[in-house]
């Protein structure tokens, strides 16, 4: 079985499970990897870029900004790094940092 994302105005509408999409569904259909074969796994509600031919999610916050090479938001304050995998952090918008979790 196959991945496919419905794009309907760039924008991923759905996901369909199958071999292949009947030829008579006039939809725009591309396929999506698991495996990393193409940028991102598609997600309902993320777009489409056709020129990259990549699959880009939802932005997560306002002041998040595109990785052009890797196709995924990243904050504009590096998560971070105490040396602790046990002190987890949440972004903050109204603060635009890292807070972290008591």
């Amino acid at each position: 079985m196959k991945y496919f994302a419905k794009i309907v105005d760039n924008l991923v509408t759905n996901i369909v499970v199958a071999d292949k999409i009947p030829a008579i569904d006039t939809n725009l259909y591309v396929e999506t990897f698991r495996d990393g074969t193409k940028f991102n796994f598609a997600a309902i509600g993320g777009s489409y870029d056709a020129t990259r031919d990549a699959f880009i999610h939802k932005k997560p916050f306002p002041s998040w900004i595109l990785n052009e090479t890797t196709c995924l938001w990243e904050s504009p304050i590096v998560y971070p790094e105490d040396g602790s995998d046990l002190k987890p952090y949440k972004w903050n918008e109204s603060i635009a940092n890292w807070e972290l979790l008591s």
